[in-house]
């Protein structure tokens, strides 16, 4: 573990755990994106052009959304080391792929709120099962409204009046995907895979199998290995949803959404909630620009999520903080 290297004025073993708890963030397919360069004096963020998936995310735009929610984390697990992280995007570094350089600006202490997001971290798992018909608090909607906004983003609750649209967007958008063969090929490279690999979304990961009166949940991510359901334990009619907005387009906008959608995520968890995202309707331009036109035609939808209690689920396997490093 000694030969790791240390950055920041950290020992190596825990410069590794920060670069380790960085990489627990969600990301399309759990395809884990992010890369990083340790440095005495900072730690690098990059993407590795190797996860792109051109069919699903053809922009890009989830790919630096995961990465935003690994800048996140790095944030709190410098914070709870003492340093006080300070962060520049899209940083001239010379290289394409540079997303993001953070540098340390003194000693710092953990606020409260910091060491309930950085405590979180380790819990928060994406939930593809069918959640318990509870109504998520006003209290807590709240909070996770405040996460997002704490972060320059735009969240919007997804009112009674929207949902029928929004259901429609939903179900357009999955069929437009399941018509390109190369969306289908990069679902069955990514998704249903064995307790060995360390990429990819395991069929244990996976939801239930899908029924007719199923209304939100839609993509197979077992590979057609789904389990049967339980009786009596169909997927939620009406679940909270919240979609995740940026005030402006591009990279930065992308990063800055990822960060937002950590902390609304990892705030769900503090608070016993779990989540789950839907990305059809904003993969497909069509029906993101139609969801952009129902939330007033100003913000630019980055993220769309079901929120709600639900069991205890695995994570998803992990590539090692080694294997994370440029």
């Amino acid at each position: 573990m000694g030969d790791f290297p240390p950055a920041l004025g950290l020992s190596a073993e825990r410069t590794e755990r920060v670069i380790r708890l960085a990489a627990t963030a969600p990301s399309l397919h759990n395809r884990q994106p992010w890369r990083f360069r340790p440095l005495p004096h900072s730690i690098e963020l990059h993407y590795d052009p190797r996860a792109r998936l051109p069919a699903t995310d053809p922009w890009d735009r989830e790919l630096r959304l995961g990465c935003g929610a690994a800048l996140l984390n790095l944030r709190l697990a410098l914070w709870h080391e003492g340093i006080e992280p300070v962060t520049t995007l899209l940083p001239n570094l010379g290289e394409e792929t540079a997303l993001a350089e953070v540098r340390g600006e003194g000693r710092s202490s953990a606020s409260p709120e910091q060491r309930t997001l950085y405590q979180a971290i380790g819990d928060r798992h994406t939930n593809r099962r069918p959640f318990r018909p509870a109504t998520v608090p006003v209290e807590q909607r709240h909070s996770l409204i405040e996460a997002v906004t704490r972060e320059g983003c735009w969240p919007h609750v997804v009112e009674r009046g929207e949902l029928g649209r929004l259901e429609d967007m939903v179900h357009r958008a999955h069929r437009v995907q399941l018509a390109d063969p190369r969306f289908r090929a990069e679902m069955t490279r990514w998704t249903g895979q064995g307790p060995e690999a360390s990429e990819g979304v395991p069929a244990s990961a996976a939801g239930p199998e899908r029924e007719p009166q199923d209304r939100w949940v839609l993509r197979d991510y077992s590979a057609g290995r789904a389990k049967q359901r339980v009786p009596g334990k169909d997927f939620e009619d009406d679940p909270l949803l919240l979609v995740v907005c940026s005030y402006h387009e591009g990279r930065a906008a992308d990063l800055r959404a990822g960060q937002a959608l950590q902390r609304m995520l990892l705030t769900a968890t503090s608070h016993g909630l779990v989540a789950s995202l839907m990305s059809q309707v904003i993969e497909v331009e069509e029906t993101r620009q139609e969801l952009r036109r129902l939330l007033g035609g100003s913000p630019h939808p980055r993220a769309l999520l079901r929120v709600g209690y639900g069991s205890h689920t695995a994570p998803t396997p992990r590539l090692e903080p080694r294997e994370l490093l440029l």
